[in-house]
């Protein structure tokens, strides 16, 4: 035990109340060896927010002196809750922080708070901001606005809710509606909005490229390397010796093939199969060996660490590796040799791996395929594709029979199923939305999803079994409060999930629910409550198994091009080739380093899905800005207190406010997952079948508005004459075919309109609230963005974050190993026009949002009437399972 740590046990188990420094290290009887050390060890906690100094210079632990440490998230209504660091139990809520309590902080930075406890069970308890230990925004991403003597830039993440003061003398050849980055050089005081230089001018807001730019810059991605990595990416042979080859296992006499999307270009897994004499399976599963070329602590490596994982934006791809590997050497290009890392197993009938073997390989890929062509052999059975793959057609017919002998297996021990379908967004050559492709699973990715599968877990039970570090995949069990939640809603069915004594249920138990009403009205909203109850996966160095794929052993193995966690199981099976285990003292220092490098990579991912999902989201409402004011069938695909989220046929989805509803008065039925009407007992409830009128499409702020078609307070006109998202072009020549065959006008490129405001679209209702609207003050360094005060029939309406971001539903692009049916399964890659916007099953990397998010950000509901309105960002419903970031498998 260190010195901190002896610190902190002391404070934590002997002394009774705050001490002095010196009282401290006299009670702990240090020696004077640790007396040299103390201060800057007690300095180091106080800096951390492990120990808290006071105003008398005493000592204490957050948890003992009524303060809680953890990072501030905000609202875009001016008010935000602190996510502790530490919990004491499972019950402890997140700190709501009204707006007087925040003080100078800002979102995402870590500070320390004084607690008060909740007055009402249930409820949140409130605080107060005492002290900032981490800023978290450095530099900002936002729009310039510039006056004769002075700028400020609005930033495009709304939870940032201060604009920021840029001098003169720091414009740096910025002008009005850039987009700008912007580097803090003062931070925010009571009175005084933060104080930055523009570093960088993105270009104008609107043109073309400018909109992802900005995101990537928000996230700090780069699609460029330091120069040592990529040099040291170039230094790298491009193609292998014979010297490599040995002590490799000789399979480039195996016709192995490659499945990807038609666009993919960094190949990281082949496969092969043969049905034995006795009816029983072998399959070989060929993973690029990365590890051979990147090695532990070097400049690649160290670069690849940091980034985490590949991002895969609406019109470009953030790589983990420089391209010299990720489509050079290390990709299993057909008719070259490449380096593998193999995973063969013998296979049952029934599904069970019987035996396996770890090797390092040479392989020659025979043959590059696509999921479109093996379609078409298996499925569609189409010339010329049988001809052409004639000589490999019985191995394909294999691989499938062998995939539904897997995925059987799955399914007897619980593994949980959700189908669910992929979007695509299309773009043209100047980066506008053109389509929106929706599109179900096919034979050929199921295939490859079920082989890596059983590659992924045979990895990870060899290495459990060893009982040597390790980096797992894992996804723990529902909360007893989720549980208790969607047994709340099955009881209506009777229906139930039993929890054991221990509280916990099995997979098995939800897919049996699932079964039982596959094709009844109540499916809908069943799955999709089961689906949110899940938790979010992550790595660990602790094998954890997966609930959703009910496994008990699992790792991610499939795709070190664009995952370091698959990187790391790759290195550290290398490690105990030679002789089985590895040396005491590496044990030793890997046991101290992989936690630190799972939650890193857990964060990292996070980081990814974000911003691909907020890439996929603008493109997505600037899409729909098109068809303001016309007609969509939608489900209704969440329900809060202020109104209704509905998801059209092509995966779009926009709020019906409860102010436009005006048939009655409308209550939130929690437990029921319905808004019902008071008088007429309408009701609306999650998974409902609904008609709606585009009325709003912002692209801005990521939002598109509804209103019920049947049940709605709306102006034709208004809409008709409404710019649509601030588009003021259309993308492609049949959607101005498409204006003129209706007589509508459409703006052309360049000209400029008006923003149309909600009030614009939707008609004002006879009972009016009264608020008054705000006048916006720009003059000054105190100029802030609050709400509007638009009239509607309610208080105040709820204004709309940006999409994608924490108040996002999880709308992401699927992983290799990330997929539909509880799997974290296999999907093509999307080429520079095209996005996978595959919501996953169980497997991918991340669950939609961080654990506790859907719960806070109701709690953020329940408590706008002291932060002076509902908030801004509205709780987006809890969706899909876990996804992998990246496109490929």
């Amino acid at each position: 035990m260190d010195l901190k740590e002896r610190i902190v046990a002391y404070m934590r188990e002997d002394a009774y109340k705050p001490l002095l420094a010196e009282d401290l290290a006299e009670g702990m009887g240090l020696t004077q060896e640790e007396l040299v050390h103390f201060d800057a060890a007690l300095e180091e906690l106080e800096k951390e927010g492990v120990v808290i100094r006071n105003r008398s210079d005493l000592y204490g632990l957050p948890s003992r002196m009524h303060l809680v440490v953890g990072r501030l998230s905000m609202s875009a209504k001016g008010f935000g809750f602190i996510i502790p660091d530490v919990r004491a139990s499972e019950d402890e809520t997140d700190v709501f922080v009204p707006g007087p309590g925040i003080g100078s902080a800002m979102h995402g930075d870590r500070v320390v708070a004084r607690v008060t406890p909740s007055e009402e069970p249930g409820r949140s308890r409130e605080g107060e901001i005492l002290r900032i230990l981490e800023r978290a925004n450095e530099k900002i991403v936002g729009t310039f606005e510039r006056s004769k003597t002075f700028g400020f830039v609005t930033p495009d993440n709304t939870k940032l809710t201060q604009d920021v003061f840029v001098p003169k003398k720091a414009f740096h050849g910025a002008k009005t509606g850039s987009k700008v980055v912007v580097k803090i050089t003062k931070w925010p005081e009571r009175r005084r909005n933060a104080e930055g230089e523009v570093v960088e001018v993105l270009g104008k807001a609107g043109d073309p490229g400018v909109d992802v730019l900005s995101v990537m810059r928000q996230y700090d991605l780069s699609e460029t390397f330091p120069e040592e990595v990529q040099a040291a990416a170039e230094a790298v042979e491009q193609e292998p010796s014979p010297e490599e080859y040995r002590g490799r296992a000789d399979r480039r006499s195996l016709p192995i093939v490659t499945v990807d999307g038609e666009d993919s270009k960094d190949l990281d897994d082949g496969v092969y199969a043969r049905r034995n004499e006795d009816g029983s399976f072998f399959l070989g599963v060929y993973i690029a060996d990365v590890s051979w070329y990147v090695r532990e602590n070097q400049p690649l490596d160290r670069e690849a660490r940091e980034r985490g994982t590949s991002v895969y934006l609406v019109d470009r791809v953030i790589p983990m590796l420089p391209k010299e590997l990720s489509n050079g050497i290390c990709s299993l290009n057909a008719g070259v040799d490449r380096l593998s890392m193999a995973c063969e197993m013998q296979i049952s009938p029934e599904g069970e791996v019987t035996s396996y073997e770890i090797l390092p390989a040479v392989i020659h890929v025979y043959r590059r395929l696509t999921y479109h062509i093996v379609n078409k052999v298996l499925v569609d059975r189409e010339e010329p594709f049988l001809s052409d793959n004639q000589d490999i057609r019985t191995m394909l017919e294999t691989l499938a029979d062998l995939r539904g002998v897997l995925k059987e297996k799955r399914h007897r021990r619980g593994s949980i199923d959700f189908e669910l379908p992929e979007v695509k967004v299309k773009l043209d050559a100047e980066g506008h939305p053109v389509a929106l492709i929706k599109r179900e699973g096919s034979l050929a990715e199921s295939i490859i999803e079920e082989c890596m599968l059983a590659a992924n877990e045979t990895v990870a039970r060899h290495m459990d079994e060893k009982h040597l570090p390790f980096m797992y995949r894992v996804h723990e069990q529902p909360s007893a409060e989720k549980i208790e939640r969607f047994n709340n809603l099955l009881a209506a069915f009777g229906l139930f999930v039993r929890p054991d004594e221990a509280g916990q249920i099995r997979p098995m138990d939800v897919q049996r629910v699932l079964s039982k009403v596959e094709g009844r009205p109540e499916e809908r909203i069943i799955s999709t409550v089961a689906l949110r109850s899940m938790q979010q996966a992550r790595y660990s160095e602790l094998s954890l198994g997966h609930f959703g794929l009910a496994a008990r052993y699992y790792t991610h193995f499939t795709s070190p091009i664009r995952r370091y966690p698959d990187l790391i199981v790759h290195r550290l099976l290398r490690e105990t080739f030679a002789t089985g285990t590895m040396p005491a003292e590496r044990q030793v220092k890997l046991r101290s380093v992989l936690p630190e490098i799972a939650e890193h990579a857990s964060q990292r991912e996070r980081v990814a899905i974000e911003a691909e999902r907020e890439t996929t989201d603008m493109k997505k409402i600037e899409y729909m800005a098109q068809f303001v004011g016309e007609t969509f069938d939608g489900i209704i695909s969440g329900v809060t207190a202020f109104g209704l989220f509905v998801e059209l046929d092509n995966g779009v989805e926009g709020l019906v406010h409860v102010s436009t509803m005006v048939n009655d008065y409308y209550d939130y039925v929690e437990e029921q997952y319905a808004m019902v009407g008071e008088r007429t007992q309408k009701k609306y409830r999650l998974g409902d079948e609904v008609q709606i009128l585009l009325v709003r499409a912002n692209v801005e702020e990521r939002n598109l508005d509804f209103v019920l078609k049947d049940n709605g307070a709306y102006d034709p006109a208004a809409m008709k004459n409404a710019v649509r998202g601030g588009r003021k072009e259309s993308s492609a020549g049949h959607k101005e075919e498409r204006g003129k065959k209706r007589g509508e006008s459409r703006p052309a490129r360049g000209e400029s309109s008006r923003k149309p405001k909600i009030r614009d679209i939707i008609a004002e209702p006879v009972e009016d609230a009264g608020t008054p609207k705000k006048k916006k003050h720009r003059g000054g360094r105190n100029r802030k963005r609050g709400a509007s005060g638009e009239k509607l029939s309610h208080p105040e309406p709820e204004k709309k974050g940006k999409r994608g971001k924490a108040a996002g539903k999880d709308r992401r692009p699927a992983g290799k190993d990330e997929r539909r049916g509880g799997a974290e399964g296999h999907s093509g890659r999307p080429g520079a026009d095209y996005h996978r916007v595959r919501v996953t099953g169980l497997n991918s990397a991340v669950w939609p949002d961080p654990p506790g998010y859907h719960e806070r950000k109701m709690r953020e509901e329940a408590q706008a009437g002291q932060a002076g309105g509902a908030p801004k960002h509205r709780p987006r419903p809890h969706h899909r399972t876990e996804r992998s970031t990246g496109n490929s498998k």
